[in-house]
């Protein structure tokens, strides 16, 4: 035992040195988080002016010179957020270039973007396979980064179960051979297993907030709004009702925004999720944003439609509960119900027969 001392202090240094990476990648992740909540609040300033400057446009061309004054605060106030935006942006930057320059944050940084360049090799393309860059995009990940820090993620976590295994296995004695294999396979495909279940959680996010969207959508094209005001108005103010079809528009939004067109810039909402339902509603506001028209009364009979099959699905979800309970209740409240009822005439019994013995 005392000659495996040497291997066994050489496993653990190599364990506390993954720990300490996965350590410092969970800081470089939370200041890239900072770093894209500034950029969002980037976006919906300069969405805003945008809209500002629209709506000032439309004042003065139906007010004529007398709406001059209004359509110059509103360039103003445009121009403010402007200046405001690029403030932000500068004390983002400003804040995020000494992460990046400084220790260990700048090399985790180096190893993400050694990961993204990984990713179009053959090596890149079977630890992230196309099921998993759905994964990603269906958890909201869409930019290359992330998947460049999910094989990072992958590939220390498989080395990390490795050497816990090797580790574990010298304590042994070396006679557990088949851990090391069992954990260095647990350990590449845990980053797997948890992307799927956040993937899976959104999905049913998705098909709970769809009535929802199209009941505000039909809400805010009913008081005039156009299209993208109706799409940032949800994006701004409905955040916490929708927080995953809010985000997924924020994202279509913002590739509207860089010159996309409305049908490229809401192609992936329809096609990531797989729900017939999202797609429908990309098509019809596809169709709106292309050709106009009242879509009021379309969209009241979809959310009617939706909300019929939600109805149905919950009709269904409780008739298998109810056959699910009842073999609880024959577990459980049938063994209480017999004591009760019969208790008392056993109990007369066994003691007639008691005395009859005597």
């Amino acid at each position: 035992m005392n000659a495996l001392q040497p291997n066994q202090l050489a496993a653990l240094a190599l364990v506390l040195f993954a720990l300490a990476l996965l350590m410092i990648a969970g800081l470089v992740l939370a200041r890239i988080a900072a770093a894209r909540r500034s950029a969002r609040t980037l976006s919906s300033a300069l969405d805003q002016r945008a809209v500002a400057i629209a709506a000032a446009a439309a004042v003065s061309a139906a007010a004529g010179a007398g709406a001059g004054a209004g359509a110059g605060d509103v360039r103003g106030s445009g121009a403010g957020l402007n200046a405001a935006g690029q403030s932000g942006a500068a004390r983002a930057g400003a804040n995020a270039s000494p992460a990046r320059n400084q220790g260990f944050a700048g090399a985790l940084q180096r190893l993400g973007d050694a990961g993204v360049r990984w990713l179009d090799t053959p090596f890149g393309r079977q630890v992230v396979a196309d099921e998993d860059r759905r994964f990603l995009e269906q958890c909201g990940f869409v930019d290359v980064r992330t998947r460049g820090l999910f094989l990072v993620a992958r590939v220390a976590c498989a080395l990390v179960a490795l050497v816990l295994a090797i580790w574990l296995a010298d304590l042994h004695g070396g006679r557990l051979v088949i851990v090391p294999a069992c954990a260095l396979i647990v350990g590449f495909m845990a980053p797997k297993f948890a992307i799927r279940r956040r993937a899976s959680q959104r999905r049913l996010a998705v098909v709970d907030e769809l009535p929802l969207l199209v009941d505000l959508l039909r809400l805010l094209q009913g008081v005039g709004l156009s299209l993208d005001q109706s799409l940032q108005v949800m994006v701004n103010d409905f955040r916490g009702m929708l927080p995953v079809l809010a985000g997924e528009l924020e994202i279509a939004q913002r590739q509207f925004s860089a010159g996309r067109t409305r049908e490229q810039s809401l192609q992936r909402l329809a096609s990531s999720y797989a729900n017939e339902d999202l797609h429908a509603i990309v098509r019809l506001l596809v169709q709106v944003d292309r050709h106009g028209g009242a879509v009021q009364e379309p969209l009241k009979q979809f959310g009617d439609r939706l909300r019929e099959a939600r109805r149905a699905m919950l009709r269904e979800r409780i008739g298998r509960l109810t056959v699910k309970m009842t073999g609880v209740m024959i577990l459980t409240l049938l063994p209480a119900l017999l004591i009760v009822t019969a208790g008392p005439g056993l109990m007369t019994v066994k003691q007639s027969l008691r005395a009859m013995h005597r």
